[in-house]
């Protein structure tokens, strides 16, 4: 079995080109503008629940799990007899969440904390591996295409020295450094299970790490989906040939088309929740309220125990508001189960289109 090992970071090539030092720019440039335009948004939960809900369908799509969009939105509701696929597409969420907390409290990104983040996303405490056999195969053909380290010991080494270079400061601009941490930790694949999804969360808590966000608003996966193929065949190429250039621009370009389709979808909902106040208040003056609002933005199905827990209203009053909100268009009632829910149609099918 002939392991590949990575070489230590950092690498000892200068991976500052003047064509990646190009793209940086305007990638940098694209990220700055979508973190200043989700400010835009009051609540953030309004963001983090739909566009963290997204990446985790798209992560867990890379990796053939599969989910529709409105599984992804039921999956969060509670709601019985879900599917395999969504809860992994949950576990993935509240992996990322965890990974956010983590960061904002610590500061630092560590080795314990991608442990704490695989094994929420896993569901287990198996932890790094410690038996020899992982392999990477082309799911197609069967042919085994890398096969990472073997050893626990030369793992750990491996995560360590990684950890290191997270955490360490440089000259090397974070987006460029991004994407060697990625290669890296995909190289290394540390646990037996769910290396690729973790890799994938890494991408985005690195970048709140070096405050070019700040909320986890971007997410890589739907990129990732559209050129697969080159991933893998990029990532391959720098364990064959050290071709680092062009998985770099990969990254970058990558970075910079998410940043703009998430900066345009951010506006859109913005848009439509400026149109839906005005329509409220000229239509229900009685019963809009900004919380209220925020509300029917917070999660594409809204329910009557909401209206209940955040304004505090009783369950009759709380019908009422909701069903009136229904006749104007806004709201379209739905029963799942024994549990009534009014969806916020145009918020629905913007963020699939826009995730899409």
């Amino acid at each position: 079995m002939n392991e590949f090992i990575p070489n230590n970071l950092p690498l000892k090539i200068d991976i500052e080109t003047k064509i990646i030092l190009k793209k940086s720019i305007s990638a940098n440039r694209a990220l700055a503008k979508l973190n200043g335009v989700a400010k835009i948004i009051p609540n953030e939960a309004i963001l983090i629940n739909s566009l963290i809900l997204q990446e985790a369908k798209d992560s867990s799509e890379i990796e053939n799990i599969i989910t529709t969009h409105d599984e992804l939105y039921q999956s969060s509701l509670d709601l019985d007899n879900i599917t395999h696929a969504t809860k992994e597409v949950q576990s993935y969420s509240r992996a990322l969440l965890k990974g956010f907390d983590l960061v904002k409290e610590h500061s630092l990104l560590l080795t314990r904390h991608i442990v704490e983040i695989q094994q929420e996303l896993e569901g287990n405490v198996t932890g790094i591996r410690k038996q020899a056999g992982t392999v990477l195969k082309n799911q197609a053909t069967g042919e085994i295409i890398h096969t990472p380290p073997q050893d626990e010991a030369t793992i750990r080494e491996l995560l360590n020295n990684l950890e290191q270079y997270i955490n360490s400061e440089d000259e090397v601009d974070p987006l460029i450094k991004m994407a060697v941490i990625h290669y890296q930790f995909e190289s290394i694949h540390p646990f037996y299970d769910g290396n690729g999804r973790t890799g994938r969360i890494l991408n985005i808590l690195y970048l709140v790490l070096n405050d070019l966000l700040d909320l986890p608003i971007l997410y890589l996966s739907s990129y990732i989906i559209k050129y697969k193929s080159d991933y893998y065949r990029l990532l391959q190429e720098i364990r064959t040939n050290e071709s680092w250039e062009e998985w770099i621009l990969y990254i970058l370009e990558g970075v910079e088309q998410t940043a703009v389709r998430q900066t345009e979808l951010i506006n859109e909902i913005k848009e439509l929740m400026d149109s839906t106040k005005v329509k409220l208040k000229n239509e229900l003056p009685k019963i809009y309220s900004k919380d209220l609002l925020e509300i029917l933005f917070m999660h594409p199905y809204t329910k009557i125990g909401m209206l209940e827990e955040v304004l505090g209203l009783h369950r009759e009053t709380a019908s009422k508001h909701l069903n009136a909100i229904s006749e104007l268009g806004i709201l379209k009632p739905l029963k799942l189960g024994r549990t009534k829910f009014f969806v916020n149609v145009e918020l629905f099918n913007l963020l699939k289109e826009g995730m899409s």
